[in-house]
């Protein structure tokens, strides 16, 4: 086996370990913070099941950013929504046999990764042309932008331009499932294109990309709104007043 697929299949066991245990880390600090305040952003919901459909809302159509910046509102999600259908397609790198709806997206993932550099492209450009934003902007911001970029053009690159053996790239992935090394293709675009994915998923759990599953335990979009119907008492205070 060659030192190349050696290092690039230790990258990525490294890379999996630190996004998913970091990400779990994250997610039971969020879970185990107080919340010692009822501090629901009104107008909020009265009910559980309104804060449910309110997440919902946030989650797939961004409601609240689509109220206060549009042009935000239409690259984020333009994003988002691109990264979604990217990273379905990529399933087929780890599925055998590529089940059928992840074949019939396959197209659409492709040319999704246009307005997923064109959504990056504008969430970046806001961050040098609009004064309140570039004032809190910090090199990390910006350099998160450039690696999703990146990635998104050296991908967008082997699709369209450079292309490389995607067959020797799906047995290595499913080499690395099965904890069996497999040669990797030594094409330089590709090799860049899962560094920088690594690199991804390792500062991933460190990164404000943690605003996806913060969403949830935010006090202000998962708290219902009634103070007067309820009193809101903390867990830790809670044990306090047994």
């Amino acid at each position: 086996m060659s030192p190349l697929s050696i290092f690039y299949a230790a990258l990525f066991y490294v890379a999996t370990a630190v996004f998913v245990f970091g990400l779990a880390a994250k997610i039971w600090q969020y879970a185990s913070t107080p919340s010692p305040l009822k501090i629901a952003l009104t107008p909020a919901p009265m009910t559980q099941a309104g804060v449910s459909m309110r997440l919902a809302r946030e989650l797939v159509f961004f409601e609240s950013l689509f109220r206060s910046s549009k042009w935000t509102w239409l690259f984020g999600w333009m994003f988002h929504v691109s990264l979604l259908l990217v990273v379905l397609s990529h399933l087929r790198f780890f599925i055998e046999p590529v089940w059928k709806p992840i074949m019939l997206i396959q197209p659409i993932g492709t040319y999704a990764g246009f307005t997923l550099v064109l959504g990056l492209a504008g969430l970046w450009a806001r961050r040098f042309f609009v004064d309140r934003v570039r004032y809190i902007s910090t090199p990390s911001d910006h350099l998160m932008l450039a690696l999703l970029i990146a990635i998104g053009l050296t991908g967008l690159g082997m699709s369209f331009v450079w292309h490389t053996d995607l067959v020797e790239v799906k047995i290595f992935m499913l080499g690395l499932l099965r904890l069996s090394i497999q040669p990797l293709p030594a094409d330089p675009l590709l090799l860049l294109h899962l560094f920088l994915v690594a690199v991804l998923m390792i500062i991933f759990p460190i990164s404000k990309l943690l605003h996806a599953p913060g969403l949830f335990f935010s006090p202000t979009r998962n708290m219902t709104d009634n103070p007067r119907e309820a009193r809101h008492v903390a867990s830790w205070a809670a044990k306090l007043h047994k």
